[in-house]
């Protein structure tokens, strides 16, 4: 059994009616992370979920208690910036540092796309500038890397045997989209979505690092690869069972 950290899957919604003259706004709390908590946790692991709003303030410096953490649709911004270096301007420890210190003692470290992940909408994301991008099986685009995939697109196997992918057989339902990235040297890209990596990994220091270029829930991620697919916990299970070997 592994100890897993996923930070982020959450987000707030706000949204405008306007009525006539008239208007008023109403907020909304998701969290996403609910099919891959119970799909690891199926497996046997212990997973504690940092929500988004707060990663800024709680995000660890010290990752002993974990074997693999998760990133997931959470901007390098949330992570790497504290309140009080972000608010009260007072130097504190770089977290990104810390958390790529950490995989290269041994940690095993998986991001998952989204609209926040890798360079993400409008490159908000932000990783590619950050010393975690070197961290990344992956290299990073300098712009909007989302590819969206309306009509749905399957991925392509092209490594079954690795044990990070769980041993899953058969074609994998569709995804409708994904965040675009360029293999390194080295890297083992096992599957595809698109021509482009979709499950990726490989090796930094003495530890292990690992991509999902998809998401792991809605809106990439439809219900009938998230929730009706009993492939969806062989491959995240895989995956992190291999990230903390």
């Amino acid at each position: 059994m592994s100890r897993v950290l996923i930070a982020g899957e959450s987000w707030i919604t706000q949204a405008t009616h306007i009525k006539g003259v008239d208007h008023f706004t109403a907020s909304s709390y998701v969290v996403g992370v609910e099919p891959l908590r119970k799909a690891l946790r199926s497996r046997g692991h212990e997973v504690v979920h940092l929500p988004a709003h707060l990663v800024p303030a709680e995000f660890p410096t010290d990752l002993s208690d974990y074997d693999v953490v998760v990133l997931s649709d959470i901007g390098a911004n949330s992570v790497q910036l504290a309140p009080e270096v972000f608010e009260q301007a007072r130097p504190g420890t770089d977290r990104l540092a810390a958390l790529r210190d950490w995989v290269s003692s041994g940690g095993g470290l998986l991001m998952i796309g989204g609209y926040l992940s890798f360079t993400g909408i409008e490159g908000k994301a932000a990783y590619r500038n950050t010393v975690l991008h070197e961290v990344l099986p992956v290299e990073l685009l300098p712009e909007d890397d989302r590819v969206e995939l309306p009509a749905g697109a399957h991925a392509t196997v092209t490594d079954a045997a690795h044990p990070a992918l769980g041993g899953v057989e058969g074609e994998w339902p569709s995804l409708l989209g994904y965040n675009r990235v360029l293999p390194r040297p080295g890297t083992k890209v096992l599957a595809t979505l698109n021509d482009d990596p979709l499950v990726a990994v490989g090796e930094y220091g003495q530890g292990r690092t690992a991509v999902f270029t998809s998401d792991c829930s809605p809106h990439w991620a439809p219900t009938h690869f998230c929730e009706d697919w009993d492939g969806y916990a062989r491959v995240f299970g895989g995956v992190v069972e291999w990230l903390a070997e």
